[in-house]
């Protein structure tokens, strides 16, 4: 990755929201009629999701349910603080080669030499080597490598310890917190339209790592918003939100599915700078990517179509706060990747009819 990425912005004729989401005039010339509405709102019905919103050309084709809810991402966090660490990575503040001991990261029982030497790269593919207990629930709890048994980048456990570190990381190089950065670089210049900066905070277990979780409260509409960024290859208008480069870079694939080990999915071809690369079975799509949080949070880009999915499984603040610092042990029902995905295919073979005319 270079110091100086590429900020190539989309053309500015791009349908971008305003203060509001434009809805899609003639949502029947992409398949989307009275039938396919009542089959996705079946299939919606069916699973837990409390919101659900499709976005064709940057406008809205279809929502289900209150997408202004906030409320709590889990692991869908982690592909936002991706997007917010590429402009530091490519002004050269975040420098990727940097190490746990360059950093001065390290544990109240200390940190072995060799998990020193884990790279900030290694923790973007959660292949730091580092299995210290992690500060918030969330990982891989199964089979989880003895300390010390793999050298940082050469085995990918999905592991929350990384994910929390990073978020220090990002913290300490930049001089601003993930919150800060997530309002000035995202909430601002999107318009969210349901963003309050005071539900952002840290959660996780006392006393297990110095590392908690950055969660952060989002509604369905303003994570659309987000994806269609990313979708755009950074860009809203004429702006460059995320560096076009390091969208590019942090969507290619680096850990294939055949190495994920215990955290291999269905339809997943592997796992990139903390998004999640759906195969790409089909010419459409070709350059896709996923967040994904627990309960059934994601939000998926399909760059081929100009096509964002969004789907929420609102969890009340006080069952999240719970869940991070471990007193809470029920698992409430939860929306699956290969789930989500379906409901998205109905939306992909729909337009491709209505495209065949």
């Amino acid at each position: 990755m270079h110091s100086t990425c590429l900020k190539t912005a989309a053309s500015k004729d791009a349908v971008i929201p305003g203060v509001s989401w434009q809805q899609v005039e003639h949502p029947e010339t992409q398949g989307v009629d009275s039938a396919l509405r009542a089959e996705v709102d079946a299939a919606l019905d069916a699973l837990p999701t409390t919101s659900f919103m499709a976005v064709s050309g940057g406008k809205a084709l279809y929502t289900y349910g209150d997408v202004s809810e906030v409320s709590y991402l889990a692991s869908t966090r982690k592909s936002i603080l991706s997007m917010l660490m590429g402009t530091a990575v490519c002004d050269g503040r975040i420098d990727l080669d940097l190490t746990m001991a360059d950093l001065g990261i390290d544990e109240a029982g200390g940190l072995l030499p060799i998990e020193k030497t884990a790279r900030l790269r290694d923790l973007l593919i959660s292949s730091s080597g580092v299995y210290h207990p992690a500060g918030s629930p969330g990982g891989d709890m199964k089979d989880v490598p003895e300390r010390g048994s793999k050298a940082p980048g050469t085995y990918f456990h999905y592991n929350n310890w990384d994910f929390n570190v990073l978020g220090a990381a990002f913290e300490q190089l930049t001089g601003r917190s993930v919150f800060q950065a997530l309002e000035e670089d995202l909430a601002q210049p999107l318009q969210f339209e349901d963003f309050d900066p005071a539900r952002q905070r840290m959660l996780g277990y006392n006393g297990q790592s110095r590392y908690l979780a950055y969660h952060l409260f989002l509604s369905a509409r303003d994570m659309a918003r987000i994806t269609l960024a990313m979708t755009r290859q950074g860009a809203w208008g004429d702006r460059q939100i995320v560096p076009a480069e390091w969208v590019t870079e942090s969507t290619r694939i680096s850990v294939p599915g055949e190495a994920m080990n215990g955290s291999r999915k269905p339809r997943v071809a592997g796992y990139s700078y903390l998004w999640w690369i759906p195969a790409a079975t089909t010419p459409e799509w070709e350059g896709a990517f996923v967040a994904a949080g627990h309960f059934g949070q994601f939000m998926l880009g399909m760059p081929a179509l100009d096509l964002v999915f969004v789907n929420r499984r609102a969890i009340p603040d006080d069952l999240a706060i719970a869940r991070n610092n471990g007193t809470f042990t029920g698992e409430p029902p939860t929306v699956k990747m290969e789930q989500f995905l379906a409901v998205a295919d109905k939306f992909v073979a729909a337009r491709l009819r209505a495209d065949r005319g």
